[in-house]
Protein backbone atom coordinates (compact mmCIF):
# COMPACT_ATOMS: atom_id res chain seq x y z
CA UNK A 1 0.00 0.00 0.00
CA UNK A 2 1.16 3.55 -0.76
CA UNK A 3 0.16 6.67 1.11
CA UNK A 4 1.05 10.31 0.52
CA UNK A 5 1.12 12.71 3.45
CA UNK A 6 2.76 16.12 3.96
CA UNK A 7 4.06 16.01 0.41
CA UNK A 8 5.87 12.70 0.83
CA UNK A 9 4.93 9.16 -0.15
CA UNK A 10 5.56 6.04 1.87
CA UNK A 11 5.05 2.41 0.90
CA UNK A 12 4.13 -0.17 3.51
CA UNK A 13 2.64 -3.61 3.96
CA UNK A 14 -0.23 -4.53 6.31
CA UNK A 15 0.04 -7.84 8.14
CA UNK A 16 -3.21 -8.85 9.84
CA UNK A 17 -2.75 -11.03 12.91
CA UNK A 18 -4.52 -12.24 16.02
CA UNK A 19 -3.52 -9.36 18.27
CA UNK A 20 -5.19 -6.68 20.35
CA UNK A 21 -3.36 -3.59 19.08
CA UNK A 22 -1.53 -2.19 16.07
CA UNK A 23 2.19 -1.66 15.71
CA UNK A 24 4.69 -0.45 13.13
CA UNK A 25 7.90 -2.34 12.34
CA UNK A 26 10.77 -1.23 10.13
CA UNK A 27 13.22 -3.91 9.02
CA UNK A 28 16.95 -3.67 8.33
CA UNK A 29 16.26 -2.59 4.75
CA UNK A 30 13.99 0.29 5.72
CA UNK A 31 10.78 -1.39 4.65
CA UNK A 32 7.69 -0.56 6.72
CA UNK A 33 5.16 -3.09 7.97
CA UNK A 34 2.02 -2.40 9.98
CA UNK A 35 0.85 -5.28 12.16
CA UNK A 36 -2.86 -4.97 12.88
CA UNK A 37 -5.69 -7.05 14.37
CA UNK A 38 -7.81 -8.88 11.86
CA UNK A 39 -10.68 -6.73 10.62
CA UNK A 40 -8.87 -3.40 11.10
CA UNK A 41 -9.96 -0.93 8.42
CA UNK A 42 -7.50 0.80 6.08
CA UNK A 43 -8.67 4.13 7.51
CA UNK A 44 -7.48 3.18 11.01
CA UNK A 45 -4.14 1.96 9.63
CA UNK A 46 -3.64 5.22 7.74
CA UNK A 47 -4.35 7.18 10.92
CA UNK A 48 -1.64 5.22 12.72
CA UNK A 49 0.82 5.88 9.87
CA UNK A 50 0.09 9.62 9.91
CA UNK A 51 0.33 9.85 13.70
CA UNK A 52 3.83 8.37 13.53
CA UNK A 53 4.82 9.86 10.17
CA UNK A 54 7.99 11.70 11.20
CA UNK A 55 9.35 8.81 13.25
CA UNK A 56 8.62 6.31 10.46
CA UNK A 57 10.26 8.47 7.80
CA UNK A 58 13.33 9.11 9.93
CA UNK A 59 13.75 5.48 10.97
CA UNK A 60 13.25 4.19 7.43
CA UNK A 61 15.80 6.68 6.11
CA UNK A 62 18.34 5.69 8.78
CA UNK A 63 17.97 1.99 8.04
CA UNK A 64 18.38 2.51 4.29
CA UNK A 65 21.46 4.68 4.86
CA UNK A 66 22.86 2.03 7.16
CA UNK A 67 22.51 -0.58 4.41
CA UNK A 68 24.56 1.63 2.09
CA UNK A 69 27.30 1.88 4.70
CA UNK A 70 29.47 4.87 5.64
CA UNK A 71 29.48 7.61 3.06
CA UNK A 72 32.60 9.44 1.95
CA UNK A 73 32.83 12.48 4.17
CA UNK A 74 32.86 16.07 2.93
CA UNK A 75 34.66 18.76 4.87
CA UNK A 76 32.63 21.82 3.97
CA UNK A 77 30.50 24.28 5.91
CA UNK A 78 27.30 22.62 7.09
CA UNK A 79 28.46 19.00 6.82
CA UNK A 80 27.35 17.22 10.00
CA UNK A 81 29.25 14.98 12.39
CA UNK A 82 28.20 13.07 15.49
CA UNK A 83 29.21 14.32 18.92
CA UNK A 84 27.79 12.87 22.15
CA UNK A 85 25.00 11.15 20.24
CA UNK A 86 23.75 14.12 18.22
CA UNK A 87 24.68 15.53 14.82
CA UNK A 88 26.18 18.99 14.57
CA UNK A 89 27.33 21.06 11.60
CA UNK A 90 30.95 22.04 11.12
CA UNK A 91 32.15 25.58 10.51
CA UNK A 92 35.60 25.96 9.01
CA UNK A 93 37.87 28.99 9.19
CA UNK A 94 41.49 29.61 8.26
CA UNK A 95 44.03 31.27 10.53
CA UNK A 96 47.65 31.12 9.41
CA UNK A 97 48.85 32.53 12.76
CA UNK A 98 47.70 29.65 14.99
CA UNK A 99 50.23 27.21 16.41
CA UNK A 100 48.04 24.14 15.89
CA UNK A 101 44.84 23.28 14.04
CA UNK A 102 42.01 22.77 16.50
CA UNK A 103 38.27 22.28 17.00
CA UNK A 104 36.00 24.03 19.49
CA UNK A 105 32.43 22.93 20.18
CA UNK A 106 30.21 25.88 21.02
CA UNK A 107 26.62 26.96 20.39
CA UNK A 108 25.81 23.67 18.69
CA UNK A 109 28.58 24.03 16.11
CA UNK A 110 31.90 22.21 15.65
CA UNK A 111 34.15 25.17 14.85
CA UNK A 112 37.30 24.03 13.06
CA UNK A 113 40.27 26.39 12.75
CA UNK A 114 43.13 25.34 10.46
CA UNK A 115 46.23 26.91 8.97
CA UNK A 116 45.51 25.44 5.55
CA UNK A 117 42.09 24.82 4.04
CA UNK A 118 42.76 21.23 3.08
CA UNK A 119 40.44 18.27 3.66
CA UNK A 120 43.15 16.19 5.30
CA UNK A 121 44.05 19.00 7.72
CA UNK A 122 40.38 19.41 8.66
CA UNK A 123 39.97 15.65 9.08
CA UNK A 124 43.01 15.37 11.35
CA UNK A 125 41.86 18.33 13.45
CA UNK A 126 38.50 16.61 13.95
CA UNK A 127 40.14 13.32 14.92
CA UNK A 128 42.35 15.05 17.48
CA UNK A 129 39.25 16.72 18.93
CA UNK A 130 37.50 13.37 19.29
CA UNK A 131 40.61 11.76 20.81
CA UNK A 132 40.92 14.53 23.39
CA UNK A 133 37.22 14.57 24.24
CA UNK A 134 37.08 10.78 24.43
CA UNK A 135 40.02 10.69 26.86
CA UNK A 136 38.42 13.31 29.11
CA UNK A 137 34.99 11.63 29.02
CA UNK A 138 36.40 8.15 29.68
CA UNK A 139 38.50 9.35 32.61
CA UNK A 140 35.49 11.15 34.09
CA UNK A 141 33.34 8.03 33.72
CA UNK A 142 35.98 5.84 35.36
CA UNK A 143 36.17 8.21 38.33
CA UNK A 144 32.38 8.03 38.54
CA UNK A 145 32.35 4.24 38.91
CA UNK A 146 35.69 3.56 40.60
CA UNK A 147 34.22 3.45 44.12
CA UNK A 148 32.20 0.38 43.09
CA UNK A 149 35.36 -1.61 42.34
CA UNK A 150 38.12 -2.84 44.64
CA UNK A 151 40.66 -2.84 41.80
CA UNK A 152 41.83 0.05 39.65
CA UNK A 153 42.99 0.13 36.04
CA UNK A 154 46.76 0.26 35.66
CA UNK A 155 46.54 2.41 32.55
CA UNK A 156 43.95 3.99 30.25
CA UNK A 157 44.58 4.42 26.54
CA UNK A 158 42.57 5.84 23.65
CA UNK A 159 43.11 3.94 20.41
CA UNK A 160 41.96 3.74 16.80
CA UNK A 161 40.48 0.26 16.90
CA UNK A 162 38.49 -1.15 13.99
CA UNK A 163 37.10 -4.05 16.02
CA UNK A 164 36.43 -2.99 19.61
CA UNK A 165 34.84 -0.18 21.57
CA UNK A 166 36.98 -1.10 24.54
CA UNK A 167 39.24 -3.80 25.93
CA UNK A 168 40.69 -4.89 29.27
CA UNK A 169 43.70 -7.20 29.46
CA UNK A 170 45.01 -9.38 32.28
CA UNK A 171 47.26 -6.52 33.42
CA UNK A 172 44.16 -4.33 33.99
CA UNK A 173 45.09 -2.05 31.13
CA UNK A 174 41.98 -0.47 29.62
CA UNK A 175 41.76 0.80 26.06
CA UNK A 176 38.89 2.66 24.42
CA UNK A 177 37.98 3.62 20.87
CA UNK A 178 38.16 7.37 20.21
CA UNK A 179 34.89 7.17 18.26
CA UNK A 180 33.07 6.78 21.57
CA UNK A 181 33.13 10.58 21.79
CA UNK A 182 30.44 10.44 19.11
CA UNK A 183 28.15 8.35 21.33
CA UNK A 184 25.70 9.55 24.00
CA UNK A 185 27.08 9.84 27.53
CA UNK A 186 25.05 6.86 28.74
CA UNK A 187 26.63 4.71 26.00
CA UNK A 188 30.12 5.88 27.00
CA UNK A 189 29.32 5.03 30.61
CA UNK A 190 28.17 1.56 29.59
CA UNK A 191 31.35 0.78 27.65
CA UNK A 192 33.42 1.98 30.61
CA UNK A 193 31.40 -0.18 33.02
CA UNK A 194 31.74 -3.15 30.66
CA UNK A 195 35.52 -2.91 30.61
CA UNK A 196 35.81 -2.18 34.33
CA UNK A 197 33.76 -5.31 35.02
CA UNK A 198 36.40 -7.22 33.07
CA UNK A 199 38.89 -6.18 35.76
CA UNK A 200 36.89 -8.56 37.97
CA UNK A 201 35.80 -11.16 35.40
CA UNK A 202 38.04 -11.40 32.33
CA UNK A 203 35.56 -13.50 30.34
CA UNK A 204 31.88 -13.08 29.49
CA UNK A 205 30.47 -15.62 31.91
CA UNK A 206 27.27 -15.25 33.91
CA UNK A 207 29.06 -13.59 36.80
CA UNK A 208 30.38 -10.95 34.45
CA UNK A 209 26.95 -10.14 32.99
CA UNK A 210 25.36 -10.08 36.44
CA UNK A 211 27.89 -7.45 37.48
CA UNK A 212 27.33 -5.47 34.27
CA UNK A 213 23.56 -5.62 34.82
CA UNK A 214 23.98 -4.41 38.37
CA UNK A 215 26.14 -1.47 37.32
CA UNK A 216 24.30 -0.65 34.09
CA UNK A 217 20.69 -1.98 34.22
CA UNK A 218 19.85 -0.61 30.74
CA UNK A 219 22.99 -1.93 29.05
CA UNK A 220 21.03 -3.67 26.30
CA UNK A 221 19.68 -0.31 25.15
CA UNK A 222 23.24 1.06 24.94
CA UNK A 223 24.41 -1.98 23.00
CA UNK A 224 21.50 -1.52 20.62
CA UNK A 225 22.47 2.13 20.05
CA UNK A 226 26.01 1.09 19.15
CA UNK A 227 24.73 -1.68 16.90
CA UNK A 228 22.43 0.66 14.98
CA UNK A 229 24.66 3.75 14.92
CA UNK A 230 28.27 2.54 14.63
CA UNK A 231 28.18 2.72 10.82
CA UNK A 232 27.86 6.53 10.92
CA UNK A 233 30.52 7.13 13.57
CA UNK A 234 33.10 8.22 11.01
CA UNK A 235 35.37 11.15 10.23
Amino acid sequence: MRHTYLGETIQFEINYKKRASMGVQIDAYGYVEVQAPKGTSDKIVIQLIEQNWNQIQQKSKEMKERMLGPKERDYHHGETFLYLGKTYPIQISQDTTIKKDHVVFEEGILRIVVKQLEDEKIKQALKRFYYQRCKALIEKSIRKYQSDFKVKPRSIRITDSKANWGTCDSQLQLTFNWRLAMAPLEVIDYVVVHEMCHMVHLNHDRSFWRLVGKMSPNFKEQEKWLSLSSWKMTV
